[in-house]
């Protein structure tokens, strides 16, 4: 009964955290929560925020969501390639006033390819929206995953990135929690997002 509560309460907190950081409670805590047990999961969550607020600040968050999609989709995680991949059509609509190529949606579901099917189609997006450079730290987080040590500053921050997410990708396969929204305080803008969900219905049509 006190675990249960202590499980409850921990959830809780968790999910406020995220919802003044992110706009929303993410759907992933309850299963993280379940993983790490109630206290180890909060000293995780607040520990890994640190080093993931540097890593963002140090890479921009174009390049850090585009980091953690590449990791997450090697490592076969739906749950957090999608949060971070709307994360990052919201970044890309808001700095270049056009869609990303492919949608969230569509990028979770590469999850579990081979690492070489993800780089390709990563690859492909990335020239389509004219951000060559940018597969650069595709290849760089994938090395980095794929247990390579970081040369320099901007790959020890993609490092800390590859650790956090080697736990939340881990949660988020075990605990299948649904999708939820955009990975970044930038989820908080609704008319931003509503012009991201208006372009991708116009685009089916």
């Amino acid at each position: 009964m006190v675990g249960g509560r202590l499980d409850g309460i921990a959830v809780r907190v968790l999910q406020h955290l995220g919802r003044r950081r992110w706009g929303f409670p993410p759907e992933i805590m309850h299963p993280l929560v379940q993983h790490l047990g109630p206290v180890r999961a909060l000293r995780w969550t607040l520990r890994a925020s640190r080093h993931y607020d540097r890593a963002m600040r140090a890479l921009g968050p174009l390049r850090g969501h585009l980091a953690c999609v590449a990791v997450s989709l090697v490592n076969g995680c739906r749950y957090c390639a999608h949060g971070h991949a709307y994360a990052l059509e919201l970044h890309h609509l808001n700095n270049r006033d056009r869609l990303f190529p492919e949608s969230a949606e569509t990028v979770a579901g590469w999850a579990g390819l081979p690492r070489n099917e993800v780089r390709s189609r990563l690859r492909d997006a990335l020239m389509r929206a004219d951000l060559h450079v940018e597969l650069i730290w595709v290849d760089r987080a994938l090395d980095l995953a794929d247990g390579g040590q970081p040369i320099d500053d901007e790959e020890a921050r993609i490092a800390h990135l590859v650790s956090v997410l080697d736990t939340l990708n881990a949660v988020g396969i075990a605990g299948s929690p649904p999708f939820d929204e955009a990975h970044d305080p930038l989820n908080k803008d609704t008319r931003l997002k509503t012009r991201l969900a208006a372009l991708r219905a116009a685009e089916q049509r």
